[in-house]
């Protein structure tokens, strides 16, 4: 979230930016942010007030004990006790002041950066870059659901009697190719600087609500209610939530790691053609990239993070573009996303398989994730995630852009892994 002392001495930029993303009633919410800040630090002062004026008055009644001036020291101890009484009234106004504070600022997203541009949706968003060529596959090219049945290596009909729409069965070669992505994103990613990890797949509400799912996507996440867990949505919140409540040395920077998880989201409202197939699943998996990083550094970092996916693309050789997120189209949490998007020939659409994120010190703030500065200051650090990739279309792209009369070949650069150079 953002720190209401940013909000405070930016107020102008903070509406600039929420303008940007088309923010209801920004205005409006900004001033009772403000608000609830001053009562709060009035309060605070109060308090601290009244709390300096109780232990002065203590340590007197001590000395006129010392001195025998009893009367004096009972008159000065009811004193206290009235002070007491105010104290507590203050303590309980602060804790009502500082939820209020809390809750508000939950209710603000991030600012975006400078470069980002003002959008309403999608349509709006801005792109920055295309690579790949788009094969001609003829009048009788078939969509991926179509050649997974053909091929029998994803039963959809299946997921759906197990479990429901949304969740499908990968076979044979079908799910060795899976296992091979996985493998294979990363070995990548791994060579490129991140340690692997495994996570849990469950986070309880701490985690969700420090990197922004919570209370913002309650209607995406699977809740266990027994529990009080939540399934996750990305693998970016366990891996992000390792550092919560860290208090890092610069020496430290950066920090860099990847992580494969299944990803469980509701997807609610979601229906049409559209979502067919593997475009729009309830379960998935994605491997995932974070990273921590100084603030001075954690733009080139991003970059770095672009050019990493990239690299990916183009040993798959399949046709991508990256588009810049406008304001309308950012996420909730993040400064700057740039999204990856994969061309389905069969489908003659772009399918979104990655985004790249530089969340700055929004998700910090919340994680409580602070470094040492050379002048031995605390700050926040700037946290970063991408997907380095995400399977389903991925696999759907590769399916339909890779077929062939006599079957699908498999990209060059992961036979080794599949051990298998056709479907058919």
């Amino acid at each position: 979230m953002l720190q209401v002392n940013f909000i405070r001495e930016n107020k102008e930029i903070v509406l600039e930016g929420l303008a940007k993303r088309n923010f209801a009633n920004a205005a409006t919410i900004v001033e009772q942010v403000l608000s609830a800040d001053e009562n709060r630090r009035a309060t605070q002062v109060e308090l601290d007030t009244t709390l300096a004026e109780s232990n002065k008055l203590s340590k007197e009644i001590g000395g006129l004990f010392k001195s025998g001036e009893i009367q004096k020291a009972n008159i000065l101890k009811e004193k206290t006790v009235q002070l007491k009484e105010v104290s507590k009234e203050l303590s309980d106004k602060l804790t009502v002041f500082a939820d209020e504070l809390q809750t508000l600022l939950y209710q603000i997203p991030n600012i975006p950066h400078a470069s980002v541009k003002a959008g309403k949706s999608a349509d709006d968003n801005e792109e920055v870059f295309k690579e790949g060529l788009i094969p001609d596959l003829g009048e009788h090219a078939l969509p991926h659901w179509e050649l997974a049945k053909k091929y029998d290596i994803i039963d959809f009909e299946l997921g759906t009697k197990i479990t429901g729409a949304g969740f499908p069965v990968y076979k044979g070669k079908g799910a060795r190719l899976q296992r091979a992505l996985i493998n294979y994103f990363l070995d990548k990613n791994i060579a490129g600087g991140y340690t692997e990890v495994q996570v849990p797949h469950l986070v309880n509400e701490e985690s969700a609500t420090a990197t922004g799912q919570l209370p913002d996507k309650e209607g995406q996440m699977y809740h266990c209610a027994e529990d009080d867990l939540y399934l996750i949505p990305t693998a970016e919140v366990p891996i992000t939530n390792m550092f919560r409540g860290n208090l890092m040395q610069e020496t430290e920077f950066p920090i860099t790691v990847t992580g494969y998880t299944p990803c469980f989201r509701r997807e609610a409202g979601s229906y049409g053609a559209h979502v067919r197939g593997l475009n729009r699943l309830h379960q998935f998996d994605k491997v995932e990239i974070v990273r921590i990083e100084h603030p001075e550094n954690s733009y080139a970092a991003l970059d770095g993070m672009v050019e990493h996916i990239k690299n990916i693309l183009r040993e798959l050789k399949l046709p991508y573009r990256i588009l810049r997120l406008c304001g309308g189209d950012t996420g909730f949490t993040s400064a700057l996303t740039f999204d990856f998007e994969l061309f389905s020939t069969a489908q003659d659409r772009w399918l979104e398989i990655s985004s790249a994120s530089n969340f700055e010190t929004f998700q910090a703030n919340r994680l409580k994730l602070r470094f040492k500065n050379k002048d031995g200051n605390s700050e926040f650090a700037h946290t970063l995630n991408g997907s380095s990739l995400a399977l389903p279309r991925v696999l759907a792209g590769i399916l339909e852009n890779y077929q062939t009369a006599e079957g699908i070949k498999i990209p060059d650069v992961l036979v080794p892994y599949c051990g298998f150079d056709m479907i058919n």
